[in-house]
């Protein structure tokens, strides 16, 4: 076994933390039942490492075992990754195409191979219909860095992927154009969604987000009894009305799962914008105003303010956006007034 592939699992292993590592070694499938049953997980970890390497040479374990390992690891660890999702359209619009697993792997490869050839490509598909592809680059004189991989995942039968690069900026273009080729999308952008929770991602681009928020300073019980008896029925329907109104934009927006955890999100709203101190980012333009905001729950922040009635921000940009901030901006509030939204 070459030492960088036994350097590689040595180090994947003691990533692993040692009460799910007979977990992992058994899902990888690498090695032998009996093989599993003589590994001491209560020794010293990097002792534990070795003996796995012990086993892997015995095994003849190769980069692209090596390499299923580490996508099986990111996989069960994946909110240590930051994601960033991107959309892919068609030109003809068409988005009913078969999905076929072994073409979409040979036009990948062959394509990204085309373009450079020190590069190590591995798939592995999942039950929910999700293509975990790891990409380690290399340049034309060196072999690939196995340590500072990108992984695309993509969902069969849907024009989202989810990336996590690797510092290589300009290997970027690479994938996005192998990506189109195995797909057969014409284009790729960015959509203003990024996030370390991959679930909360999926849940946003295809609409499983739940409803349930509660409202910001709810008044009392007694005191919003007594201000129902003394208003008009009038404004009491025309009350009830905007509200039923507000509930429909957002469950078409939200969605019907959990809440997602979203911590970059950028939006467009033709709205008044208070508080001038306020340290999320905010610009004003003749169409409006663009909010960048970098909370951990901009989710929950963006939909209790369009149920609070301070606007009907829509989060679901299917269409994508800009290239989003260079700098992740600080926590704060956002004070929005009176406005409909047109997302990026």
């Amino acid at each position: 076994m070459d030492e960088t592939v036994a350097e590689y699992i040595r180090r994947t292993v003691l990533r692993i933390p040692r009460s799910e590592i007979g977990k992992l070694l058994t899902t990888w499938g690498f090695l032998s039942e009996n093989q599993l049953q003589t590994i001491n997980l209560h020794q010293i970890k990097e002792n534990l490492s070795q003996e796995v390497v012990r086993l892997c040479e015995e095994n003849g374990a190769t980069i692209k075992h090596a390499a299923n390992l580490d996508i099986i690891y990111n996989y069960t660890y994946r909110d240590k990754k930051n994601w960033i999702v991107y959309k892919m359209t068609r030109e003809g619009g068409d988005e009913n195409v078969i999905f076929d697993l072994v073409d979409f792997k040979n036009k990948f490869k062959t394509s990204l191979r085309l373009l450079l050839k020190n590069v190590t490509i591995t798939f592995k598909k999942y039950e929910d219909n999700s293509v975990w592809i790891r990409v380690a680059w290399g340049t034309q004189f060196k072999k690939p860095n196995q340590y500072k991989p990108t992984y695309v995942v993509y969902h069969s039968q849907t024009s989202y992927a989810f990336i996590s690069h690797s510092i290589f900026k300009s290997c970027r273009a690479m994938l996005f154009q192998a990506l189109l080729a195995a797909t057969g999308y014409s284009e790729i952008h960015e959509m203003d969604l990024r996030s370390r929770c991959l679930d909360s991602l999926k849940d946003i681009v295809f609409k499983r987000c739940n409803q349930n928020v509660q409202t910001f300073n709810p008044r009392p019980l007694q005191e919003r009894n007594s201000t129902l008896e003394n208003a008009n029925p009038r404004i009491i329907q025309e009350d009830e009305n905007k509200k039923e109104t507000i509930r429909r934009i957002n469950e078409e927006d939200f969605g019907i799962g959990p809440l997602p955890k979203l911590q970059y999100a950028q939006y467009k709203t033709p709205c008044e914008v208070g508080g001038a101190e306020s340290s999320n980012r905010t610009e004003v333009s003749p169409d409006g105003c663009i909010w960048r905001s970098g909370k951990s729950n901009s989710a929950l922040q963006v939909k209790a303010a369009t149920l609070n009635h301070y606007t009907t921000l829509a989060l679901n940009d299917k269409r994508g956006g800009g290239e989003g901030l260079k700098k992740k901006p600080a926590d704060g509030p956002v004070n929005i007034q009176h406005g409909s939204s047109q997302p990026f």
